[in-house]
């Protein structure tokens, strides 16, 4: 049997605010931003900083999905989900600036299959990424603009994001170690 730690709901709750605040201090004057969730992790994390950036900037922030199932490199190993958020997204991306918004970041490989579908839909003026785990390990030369915690992990472990957005009280971060 593995080992396990967990971060509690307080602890998401200080990792999300960090990124609240520190898009809204990047983007307080930006007119064409909108935020799209990384399918699936980054959906709920998404709609989470979507609703504290309205409130720290005094303005609704358009915000969507994107999926990577079509772009990603794996396939052979990681067929497309049966259950997945389609792409949405609530506005014209040319010329606006994007966060693309996860969970947790690894090796970089899906954040890339983001920015494809992400081009596949227009062409923004730029394209940021907020992450509420960046847990080092990557593989690609991508990094978040802003992440809510950094963690020290191998390869091996497995970092897993449970947000309940009808009882953040059960929120948590789970690092586990497999035997």
């Amino acid at each position: 049997m593995g080992t396990q730690k967990t971060l509690p709901a307080d602890e998401v709750a200080e990792a999300l605010q960090r990124v609240i605040d520190a898009l809204a201090r990047r983007h307080a004057n930006t007119s064409d931003l909108v935020l799209l969730g990384i399918a699936n992790g980054g959906v709920a994390v998404c709609q989470r900083v979507a609703a504290g950036l309205a409130r720290a900037l005094g303005r609704d922030v358009p915000h969507g999905v994107v999926n990577v199932a079509f772009h990603r490199d794996d396939l052979g190993r990681n067929p497309i989900p049966r259950v997945a958020h389609p792409t949405e997204i609530p506005v014209d991306l040319d010329d606006a600036t994007v966060v693309l918004v996860d969970d947790v970041i690894f090796s970089g490989r899906t954040v890339r299959a983001a920015m494809e579908e992400v081009f596949a839909n227009g062409r923004p003026a730029a394209i940021e990424l907020a992450v509420l785990v960046d847990r080092g390990n990557r593989r690609l030369p991508i990094a978040p603009d802003c992440a809510g915690i950094v963690l020290e992990t191998t390869p091996e472990q497995k970092v897993e994001v449970r947000l309940d957005n009808e009882n953040p009280s059960r929120d948590t971060i789970t690092i586990s170690q497999p035997a």
